[in-house]
């Protein structure tokens, strides 16, 4: 029996997955480092990846297939920072904003409230960068420029408004505070008007995988719905009617970012899901 390949990060959920079997997990940490190879080698059998990768390699035509569980998932309107006493959300048109990536996913869905929430024009800020993007050929935005980093410093230099980073990622210490002083608000009314919380990361398997050995592929997918359903965290879900909506959000947020050129239906992107194992 094969013993496929994974890049799965360290969760309570994936605790008991990881702890043996017929599944040799990768050693990357943090787990994002694992998402270029995986779209541009399919260095993994399987993989945690982001969902702004996975709705870029979905349009690239990358062999890589989309399964409908969260590994990973959170609000983000805690995770836009600004100096102590810095420019406020008005402020923001016309300036530098730090990402660590355009293409990343907390990035994805900041912008995303910024804009249909509070009419922010993303397309007005540069957008101040220290990677590029994971999937090979993306070309990025004009208003999309690379630094060497770090960017808090940059934040506290004065040299960007704001920056996105999630609230463990901000260095201890650091004389920074969330831009929505409301943000726990702002979380539950967005909660409220969709009904969903936002997807980070979902599981991914190279497609010759799935078409190959479904068997093993439900094996894993099982496996880790056993662990969400012992966390019983509503951040975390499986199935396509669990995840649709949040899909949906984060297509539309794509296309109108630049990040993808169509938007693809729910249908259409776990389509492989849905013939081999639905």
């Amino acid at each position: 029996m094969r013993a496929y390949t994974a890049a799965i990060g360290d969760y309570p959920h994936t605790a008991a997955v990881k702890a043996g079997g017929r599944f040799e997990f990768a050693d990357v940490e943090p787990i994002h480092r694992a998402f270029a190879p995986m779209v541009r080698s399919l260095r993994f059998d399987f993989a945690e990846l982001a969902l702004a990768t996975c709705l870029q390699a979905h349009e690239a035509g990358v062999g890589v297939s989309l399964l409908p569980l969260v590994l990973h998932g959170n609000f983000h309107h805690r995770s836009i920072w600004r100096r102590a006493g810095g420019p406020g959300l008005a402020e923001l048109a016309g300036r530098r904003v730090g990402v660590r990536a355009y293409t990343q996913t907390t990035g994805l869905w900041v912008r995303g409230f910024l804009a249909s929430d509070y009419g922010v024009d993303l397309d007005g800020i540069t957008w101040v960068t220290t990677e590029g993007p994971q999937v090979a050929g993306y070309a990025e935005p004009a208003n999309v420029t690379r630094v060497p980093g770090p960017l808090v410093a940059a934040l506290e230099a004065g040299e960007v408004a704001a920056v996105v980073m999630g609230p463990r990622a901000v260095p201890e210490g650091a004389p920074l505070e969330p831009l929505l002083p409301d943000w726990e608000n702002a979380q539950r009314q967005w909660f409220a008007r969709h009904g969903t919380v936002p997807i980070n990361h979902l599981l991914t398997v190279r497609t010759e995988v799935l078409r190959s050995d479904p068997e093993a592929v439900r094996e894993l997918y099982d496996a880790l719905a056993a662990g969400i359903d012992a966390r019983g965290d509503e951040r975390l879900r499986y199935g396509v009617p669990a995840v649709a909506e949040a899909v949906r959000i984060a297509v539309r947020y794509a296309a109108q970012q630049h990040l993808i050129t169509t938007e693809p239906t729910v249908d259409e992107l776990f389509a492989d899901f849905q013939r081999y194992l639905g």
